[in-house]
């Protein structure tokens, strides 16, 4: 998107140092996001009934109305995220997975900061997401959380699921308050 840089954050805890964080769009063809994205489809399944699995495969994320990026420190794949669009001012979260030896060390707040930046450059003005309900899923919601989503109900296509958990972070500017 021209106007915003790929994002370059540095992190703490992945060596010594920190390192580097390159977030690039992907077209999702390399086999280190497949094999990722694989992982995060089979772990989903593993971990959710059937009827509660929402994650995408690769075909679906390839749509026109989704764009896709990925974390990279050189050629070691971090972790990834999307943002669908659903109409001319709301956007999903999709996709956030981090690799399993980067968790907990803040790529998915780097990931989350690269598309809530290119959302508000869009023009969106509700991100919305599910993730799931159950305690593998707490780490996630806290940081939803942190960055000001909110809990809400179900959109676009959700239905209520008792293995789902429905945010929503509201992107549209402050206008101050008349005085009467």
């Amino acid at each position: 998107m021209p106007g915003l840089p790929l994002a370059r954050a540095r992190l703490g805890g992945l060596s010594q140092g920190g390192v580097e964080l390159n977030i690039r769009p992907d077209d999702l063809h390399g086999l280190e996001i497949q094999t990722l994205l694989q992982e995060h489809l089979s772990h989903m399944r593993a971990i959710s009934p059937p009827d509660s699995v929402h994650a995408l495969d690769l075909a679906r994320l390839r749509r026109p109305d989704i764009r896709f990026w990925t974390a990279w420190n050189g050629n070691d794949l971090l972790g990834c995220g999307a943002l669908k669009r659903l109409g001319e001012h709301d956007g999903e979260i999709k996709s956030m997975r981090t690799a399993a030896r980067h968790q907990r060390r803040g790529v998915g707040r780097a990931v989350l900061s690269h598309i809530v930046a290119h959302a508000q450059a869009d023009g969106v003005q509700r991100l919305w997401l599910e993730t799931g309900s159950t305690d593998h899923f707490a780490p996630a919601r806290r940081l939803y959380a942190e960055y000001g989503f909110q809990p809400c109900g179900p959109f676009a296509d959700y239905r209520e699921d008792p293995h789902s958990a429905f945010m929503r972070l509201d992107l549209r500017p402050l206008t101050p308050a008349k005085h009467a």
